[in-house]
C-alpha cells in the first residue's frame, strides 16, 4: 500500500493538551501523581497487566520444564520458546500498533485490550486446568499480541497528561512498576504453580483475577483524544516500520534514544538470560540464589529509574544518561573481577551463599549496575516523549519496540555465539561492559547534547550548588529568546543546565579560544559573533544564523552586555537583540524574550575578578571561594517583542539580580 503524505510530512504544529491541562500541584514528588486520577488508573492497568505476563509464563515454564513431559517441547528448549512466540508478536505487529495508537482514542484502546486479556486469560485457565500445551502456546503469542498494542499506548498517553516537569518522575513510577511487576508476576508464578496437583489450577484462576483487576482500573482512566483521527492504515509491517523509523529520524536526538534504548535492552537481556547458568556455575548456588539476582536487578533497576526526577529537578534530563553508561560500563567490569577468586563450593543455599563476603561484592555491583541502567533510560524515553511530533509520537514508540525486540534477539544469539567460542560467563559481562562503552561514546559523539547536559548536570550540582527560581517560564516548545546578564566563563553552561531544552548561543568569539570551554562550546554549536567594525562579514552571519534557529522553532540564548562583566556589575544593553527580534518580525515570526539573571557568581573562579598586569582576569586562582558555591538563576516572566527594547530588558535583568 501506498503511504497518504501526512506520513511523510507532520503537520506544521501538532500540540498536546494545552499546559492548562497539567496545571497540577508538584507538592509530594513523583509518587503524589498515585494519587491523582490522571495517572493511577493507568499505572495499575499496566502494572497489572505486566505482572499477569510474567505470572503466566513463567508457571507455564516451570509447567513444561518440571512437571510435565512434553516429548514435541523438550524442557531445555520450553523458556526459549515461550520467550519467542511472546516476543514475535511485537515484530510483526508493532507497526500497525503505532498506527492504531496514533487513530484511536487511548482510553477506549486500554479498555478493549483489557476485555481482550480476559478472554486470552479465560482460556489459559481452561488449558491449564485440562493441561494443553498447544492452546497455552497459542495463548502467550496472543498475551505477546495484546502487549505490543499496549505499549505505543502506554508511552503515547503520558506526554498527553504529564507536563514537561511531570514527565521524568512519571515515566520512572512507571518503570519501576513494571520491573517490580516483572518480579512479583515471577515469583508468584513460581510459587503457585509449585503447589502439588491443583498448582495449575490455581494459576488459571489468579491470571483470569488479575485480568479482571485490569479491566477495573482501566475503566477510570481519563479520556485521551486521538492525535491523529484521520490517519488511514498502513498494514504492511515492513513498509510502516521503515516509515516510522525514518519519521525518528527527522529529530536526530530522538532517533539516538531509540537506538540507545534499544541498546539498553540488549545490555540487559545479556544479564538475564545468563543469571540460571550465573548462579548455578559460577556462584555455585541454588534455585533460591538465581531467585536472588533477580530481585536484586529488578531493585536495582527500579532504584535507579525512581531516583531520576531527583537528579533532574523535574525536567527531562538527559544528562543523566552519560552518567548512567559510566555507571553500567564500570560496575559491568568490576563484577567480571568480583568473579574471579571466589571460594570453591558446589550446591550453595540462600543462606551459605549470603553468609560469604565475597558474594556481596557480586550482588552490589549487580545492584549497581542496574541502578545505573535505571538512569540512562528513563530520561531517554521521556526525551522521546517530549520531543517526538504528538500526532507520530505512538508510531515512533513501536519503530522502538521493533528494535528493543531485535536487538534482545541479537543478544541471544551474540550471547550464544560467544560461549560457544569458549568465552566464561564472567567474561561476557566484561566484554559487554566495554562494548557498552564504545557503543555510550559513539551515541554521544553522535548527538553531542547528551554529553553537554552532562557536562552541565556535573557543574550545577558538583562544581556549585545552583538553584533556579522561575524556571517555568523558560518555554517547553517553540521558539525564544533568552537574554541573561554575563558574569563568568561557565554562564551558558549553566543555562544549558536549567533548560529543559537545548539552547543555541550567540557568543563573543574570543570566547571559543579558551581551552575545553571552546571545545565546548563549538560542540554545543554555539554562534560565535565579533564587533562589526573588526569583521562586518562575521558580524552578519552570525544574526543571520541566530536568525535560522528563531525560524526553526529552538531557543537562542543571548548576553546583551556583549561580554563578561569587568567588574561585577550589569552593564548596558547593547542593540543586537532589537536588530534579532527586527528580523524575526520581519519574518512573521513573534518571539518573546524571556529575561533572566545569574547571581552569586560574580568572584567565582570562572568571573574576572582577579588581576592580572591590571587587567581583569578569571581563572587564575583555583578554589578560590572553596567548593560548592552557591549560586542561582532567576528567570523571569517572557516579554513580547515589541515591548523588548534593550534598556527595558536591562532593567528586567537588574530587577531579577536582587
Amino acid at each position: 500500500m501506498n503511504a497518504p503524505a501526512t506520513w511523510i510530512e507532520p503537520p506544521r504544529r501538532p500540540l498536546d493538551p494545552p499546559p492548562a491541562v497539567h496545571a497540577q500541584s508538584h507538592g509530594g514528588g513523583q509518587f503524589a501523581l498515585l494519587r491523582q486520577r490522571r495517572f493511577a488508573p493507568f499505572f495499575w492497568t499496566q502494572f497489572l497487566g505486566a505482572a499477569n505476563d510474567n505470572l503466566f509464563k513463567f508457571a507455564f515454564t516451570v509447567l513444561v520444564t518440571y512437571q510435565l513431559q512434553v516429548q514435541w517441547l523438550p524442557a531445555e528448549l520450553a523458556g526459549l520458546v515461550i520467550g519467542a512466540l511472546f516476543i514475535l508478536p511485537f515484530l510483526l505487529f508493532s507497526a500497525t500498533s503505532g498506527q492504531l495508537a496514533d487513530k484511536l482514542e487511548r482510553r477506549q484502546m486500554m479498555i478493549w485490550l483489557k476485555r481482550a486479556e480476559m478472554g486470552i486469560m479465560a482460556i489459559a485457565a481452561w488449558a491449564f486446568f485440562v493441561q494443553n500445551i498447544p492452546v497455552l502456546l497459542a495463548c502467550i503469542f496472543l498475551m505477546g499480541l495484546q502487549s505490543t498494542v499496549f505499549g505505543p499506548v502506554k508511552f503515547a498517553y503520558l506526554p498527553q497528561h504529564l507536563s514537561e516537569r511531570e514527565l521524568t518522575g512519571g515515566n520512572g513510577v512507571v518503570e519501576m512498576g513494571t520491573f517490580v511487576a516483572i518480579l512479583l508476576g515471577n515469583l508468584a508464578g513460581g510459587l503457585i504453580i509449585a503447589v502439588p496437583e491443583i498448582g495449575a489450577h490455581h494459576v488459571g484462576f489468579t491470571c483470569v483475577g488479575l485480568a479482571i483487576l485490569g479491566r477495573v482500573a482501566s475503566h477510570h482512566i481519563p479520556a485521551s483524544p486521538a492525535m491523529d483521527p484521520g490517519l488511514s492504515i498502513n498494514w504492511n509491517p515492513f513498509t510502516e516500520t521503515w516509515r516510522n523509523l525514518q519519521l525518528a529520524r527527522q529529530t536526530p536526538v530522538v532517533f539516538r534514544s531509540v537506538l540507545g534504548i534499544s541498546w539498553m535492552w540488549f545490555f540487559g537481556a545479556v544479564f538475564l538470560s545468563l543469571f540460571p547458568a550465573f548462579a548455578k556455575d559460577v556462584l555455585h548456588g541454588d534455585e533460591q540464589v538465581a531467585s536472588l539476582l533477580l530481585v536484586v536487578f529488578s531493585i536495582g533497576i527500579g532504584t535507579g529509574s525512581l531516583l531520576c526526577e531527583v537528579l533532574s529537578r523535574r525536567h527531562v534530563e538527559i544528562g543523566l544518561v552519560p552518567l548512567g553508561a559510566i555507571g553500567m560500563t564500570v560496575f559491568s567490569v568490576d563484577l567480571y573481577f568480583a568473579t574471579r577468586g571466589l571460594p570453591p563450593a558446589s550446591g550453595l543455599g540462600l543462606g551459605a551463599f549470603m553468609a560469604q563476603a565475597a558474594h556481596w561484592r557480586v550482588l552490589a555491583d549487580l545492584a549497581l549496575l542496574s541502578l545505573f541502567a535505571g538512569l540512562y533510560s528513563v530520561p531517554m524515553y521521556a526525551l522521546i516523549q517530549m520531543r517526538s511530533q504528538p500526532t507520530h509520537r505512538a508510531r515512533i514508540i513501536a519503530a522502538n519496540n521493533i528494535l528493543n525486540a531485535l536487538f534482545m534477539i541479537a543478544s541471544a544469539v551474540i550471547a550464544g555465539a560467544l560461549l560457544q567460542a569458549g568465552f566464561t560467563i564472567p567474561q561476557m559481562f566484561l566484554f559487554v561492559g566495554l562494548a557498552n562503552a564504545v557503543v555510550a561514546f559513539y551515541i554521544f559523539m553522535l548527538v553531542p547534547e547528551y554529553l553537554l547536559r552532562f557536562v552541565a548536570w556535573v557543574a550545577s550540582r558538583f562544581v556549585y550548588r545552583f538553584q533556579v527560581s522561575g524556571d517555568e517560564h523558560i518555554p517547553t516548545r517553540g521558539a525564544a529568546i533568552l537574554a541573561c546578564n554575563h558574569v563568568s566563563y561557565v554562564d551558558a553552561v549553566l543555562l544549558m543546565a536549567a533548560s529543559p531544552r537545548p539552547i543555541r548561543f550567540l557568543m563573543d568569539h574570543r570566547i571559543f579560544q579558551v581551552p575545553v570551554l571552546g571545545w565546548l562550546f563549538k560542540l554545543a554549536k554555539a554562534i560565535p559573533i565579533a564587533p562589526q567594525k573588526e569583521d562586518p562579514a562575521a558580524y552578519e552571519a552570525a544574526f543571520s544564523a541566530a536568525a535560522a534557529v528563531l525560524r526553526e522553532g529552538d531557543l537562542l540564548g543571548i548576553f546583551p552586555e556583549g561580554g563578561i562583566t569587568r567588574d561585577g556589575t550589569l552593564q548596558p544593553f547593547k542593540g543586537g537583540i532589537a536588530k534579532i527580534l527586527v528580523r524575526a518580525n520581519a519574518e512573521g515570526l513573534h518571539v518573546p524574550v524571556i529575561p533572566m539573571a545569574l547571581t552569586h557568581l560574580w568572584g567565582s573562579y570562572f568571573s574576572r575578578i582577579e588581576r592580572a598586569q591590571g587587567e581583569p582576569t578569571a581563572m587564575v586562582k583555583p578554589f578560590r571561594r572553596g567548593l560548592f558555591n552557591r549560586v542561582g538563576l532567576n528567570v523571569g516572566a517572557p516579554v513580547m517583542a515589541e515591548d523588548a527594547t534593550p534598556d527595558g530588558l536591562r532593567e528586567r535583568v537588574a530587577g531579577l539580580m536582587q
